[in-house]
């Protein structure tokens, strides 16, 4: 089971929309896979077509993380159905959630202890039959995300191609350097993904080439474009890979070829 945590430090770049396309390249791909949704907002459970109803929440089960059972509480998301409605499958796609509340937020807060930093590490130990989980995170460095770099094989920064998110992402490079050594020390790799590139943008441009040059190979590829459609799908709690429209066509083959590239795909994929 890898364990990915999407990250940033600065709001609306689009980090719950790269969490969404990846859990979707999932989908499509067949691997089995788990989304727990850290960020207060609860945006990716609204985006995944998920309410707890009578599960605990992902706050609810960190309060008492020594005995929640996650695997109990996760609902599955209503993509699920819809992508066995519209192909013949062998077998049934996996894409569960933990959802998420505002409650998650009594932990977003920097002064969170040691060992209030592995109550999602406790969670995440007693679960199986996942070959991927996806950690949407708040975009701040305080306790909720600490706490899923310490349960994470790898951390995702979402950045854009501007002077305020490339500064953001810089300093969120040095944060998790430090919290690796004191922390995680088995914290594998730190990648930056580029979203909301818009070609016509000499600005862009610019920054991009900054950003290779500061980041150098951690800079994933393929960089994701502008795309006018998401708050359309997200507002309609559907997979990029289920919308109509040579744009999701484009954007999903992007997202997948980055799934490739955060996490080798073909390895993960159920026997």
């Amino acid at each position: 089971m890898q364990v990915v945590s999407i990250s940033s430090l600065k709001g609306g770049v689009g980090k719950t929309s790269v969490t969404l396309g990846l859990a979707s390249a999932a989908l499509a791909a067949g691997i089995p896979t788990l989304v727990i949704d850290l960020d207060p907002h609860a945006d990716a459970s609204t985006g995944l077509g998920v309410r707890a109803d009578d599960k605990l929440t992902i706050g609810r089960m960190l309060k008492v993380a020594r005995k929640a059972d996650l695997s109990r509480n996760i609902v599955s998301s209503s993509w699920q159905s819809k992508a066995v409605s519209k192909r013949s499958l062998t077998r049934v796609p996996v894409l569960d959630v933990a959802v998420g509340d505002a409650y998650t937020g009594i932990y977003d807060r920097p002064d969170l202890r040691a060992r209030d930093l592995r109550r999602l590490t406790q969670l995440l130990s007693r679960t199986s039959g996942y070959s991927l989980v996806l950690i949407d995170c708040p975009p701040s460095l305080n306790g909720l995300t600490r706490m899923a770099w310490s349960a994470s094989d790898r951390v995702v920064l979402v950045a854009e191609p501007s002077l305020f998110s490339v500064a953001g992402t810089e300093r969120t490079q040095r944060a998790l350097e430090m919290f690796r050594k004191e922390y995680a020390p088995d914290l594998g790799p730190i990648d930056v993904v580029v979203n909301r590139v818009r070609k016509d943008s000499a600005e862009h441009a610019f920054r991009l080439t900054e950003m290779r040059s500061m980041f150098g190979t951690s800079v994933l590829t393929p960089e994701l474009p502008e795309f006018s459609e998401w708050q359309q799908i997200q507002g309609a709690a559907y997979s990029v890979h289920q919308w109509p429209g040579k744009g999701a066509k484009r954007t999903s083959e992007l997202f997948d070829s980055l799934l490739r590239n955060i996490t080798e795909a073909p390895k993960l994929a159920a026997k």
